[in-house]
C-alpha cells in the first residue's frame, strides 16, 4: 500500500495515509471526504558526489582496492 499526501479543501490541512485501492481517504482533522491528492516527490539514492549514478558512467569506487 504506497503512502499518498493530500491536503483538504474544507480545513486546508496536509497530511500523508496509506492508502489501498479504491479508498477516498478522509482528513484526520475534520473527517471530511473533500481531499485533493497532492503531487509528491519520490526520494532517491544519490552518489557521494551528489548526483544521481549514470548508465555508462565510471564504476563506483567502493575503497575494495
Amino acid at each position: 500500500m504506497p503512502i499518498y499526501e493530500y491536503q483538504c479543501n474544507e480545513c486546508k490541512s496536509g497530511f500523508e495515509l496509506l492508502v489501498r485501492n479504491g479508498e477516498t481517504p478522509l482528513c484526520p482533522s475534520c473527517d471530511s471526504k473533500d481531499v485533493e491528492k497532492q503531487l509528491s516527490v519520490s526520494a532517491s539514492p544519490r552518489g557521494s558526489s551528489g548526483s544521481l549514478p549514470m548508465m555508462g558512467g565510471p564504476a563506483p569506487n567502493f575503497g575494495g582496492g
